[in-house]
C-alpha cells in the first residue's frame, strides 16, 4: 500500500480547503468499502484521504409530503434497504439496497458512495434516476443542486469538482397510484455486480400510464433513461403488446459492453426480458394501490 496523507476535517468548509489543495489526489472517506479494498490493491493511489464521518448533519433518512425523501451523505445503504419508509414509497431504491453486495458491506457503504463511484454497474443510481433524484453539492461558494441524470459524465467520472462534497440525495414524493420496481441479473444470486439492472417507476391515470420513467443500468458507460420506450408507454395503457414494443425499444437503446461478465448480445436480451418483467412489476404494485 502507498502512504497517504490522513485528515478527519470536523467542518465542510475545511474539508473543502483540504480537497482543493490536493487538487483532485484525495478521496472522500464515507463507507470505504471500495476506497479501502483499491488502496490496498495499488488500484487507486490517492495522495490523501479525507475522512467525513466527523462532519456534523451529513447522516440520516427523512421524508415529508413536500420535498419527499433526504438521505444524508453518511447514511447506509442498510438504513436505506430497512427503512418502512423507504420500502412502502420507493420499493425500487429498497430492493436495489437489498441486492447491493453483502450485509457486512451494506452496513458499512453509503449510498452516496455507491453514486460518488460512479460504477455502470452501481445499484442505487438506476431507480433514484427512476424516482427524478438529484444531488446536493458543497463547494466554498456555496451549494448546488444537479439531477442524478446529469451527474455521471463517465465510468468512473461525474461532475464533482476537485474541492466539492456531495451532502445529500434527495428524491419527490411519488404521485397517487405510482408503483416501482428494479431487477437485476447477475452471474450469481448475491453478492454480485450487476449484468444488467433495470428501474422502473410509473404512475397510472385508472387504465393508462400517465407518466413513466424507464432506466437501464451496466448496459452504457452512465445509466440511461430508456427515453424511446419510456414515450411507447406514456398516454397508453399498459397491455401486453405495448410492454413487448417498450421492450424492445429499450434492448435497442442500450450500449453494452463484451466482458468477463457477459457478451454485448447477452446483456442486450437481458435488457428486454427484466424490462417486460420491471415494467409489469411495478404495474402490479400501482393497481394495488388504486
Amino acid at each position: 500500500m502507498m502512504r497517504f496523507e490522513y485528515y478527519a476535517p470536523t467542518t465542510l468548509a475545511e474539508t473543502a480547503a483540504i480537497l482543493a489543495r490536493f487538487d483532485g489526489q484525495a478521496k472522500i472517506l464515507a463507507g470505504g468499502t471500495d476506497l479501502l479494498v483499491e488502496i490496498k490493491e495499488n488500484i487507486r493511489r490517492p495522495a490523501g484521504v479525507v475522512n467525513i464521518k466527523k462532519i456534523p448533519g451529513l447522516n440520516g433518512l427523512s421524508y415529508n409530503d413536500t420535498s419527499g425523501l433526504t438521505i444524508g451523505a453518511l447514511t447506509t445503504v442498510r438504513a436505506v434497504e430497512t427503512s418502512p419508509l423507504v420500502q412502502q414509497r420507493y420499493a425500487g431504491l429498497a430492493q436495489a439496497a437489498r441486492e447491493l453486495g453483502s450485509i457486512q458491506v451494506r452496513n458499512r457503504a453509503t449510498v452516496a458512495g455507491n453514486i460518488c463511484r460512479a460504477s455502470p454497474s452501481a445499484d442505487t443510481p438506476p431507480p433514484l434516476i427512476a424516482d427524478d433524484a438529484s444531488v446536493t453539492i458543497f463547494n466554498p461558494a456555496g451549494e448546488r443542486t444537479v439531477p442524478l441524470t446529469q451527474f455521471f459524465t463517465g465510468p468512473g467520472q461525474t461532475v464533482l469538482a476537485p474541492n466539492e462534497i456531495l451532502l445529500a440525495i434527495t428524491a419527490p414524493p411519488p404521485p397517487p397510484h405510482t408503483g416501482k420496481a428494479y431487477l437485476k441479473h447477475g452471474r450469481r444470486r448475491a453478492m454480485e455486480l450487476a449484468t444488467v439492472g433495470v428501474a422502473v417507476t410509473l404512475t397510472l391515470d385508472g387504465d393508462v400510464c400517465r407518466q413513466i420513467r424507464l432506466v437501464l443500468g451496466a448496459v452504457a458507460p452512465t445509466p440511461i433513461r430508456a427515453t424511446e420506450a419510456e414515450a411507447l408507454l406514456n398516454g397508453a395503457p399498459l397491455d401486453d403488446a405495448r410492454i413487448e414494443q417498450a421492450a424492445r425499444a429499450a434492448m435497442a437503446q442500450a450500449r453494452p459492453i463484451s466482458d468477463v461478465r457477459a457478451s454485448a448480445d447477452y446483456r442486450r436480451e437481458m435488457v428486454g426480458v427484466l424490462t417486460r418483467r420491471a415494467i409489469r412489476q411495478a404495474l402490479a404494485q400501482a393497481r394495488d394501490s388504486i
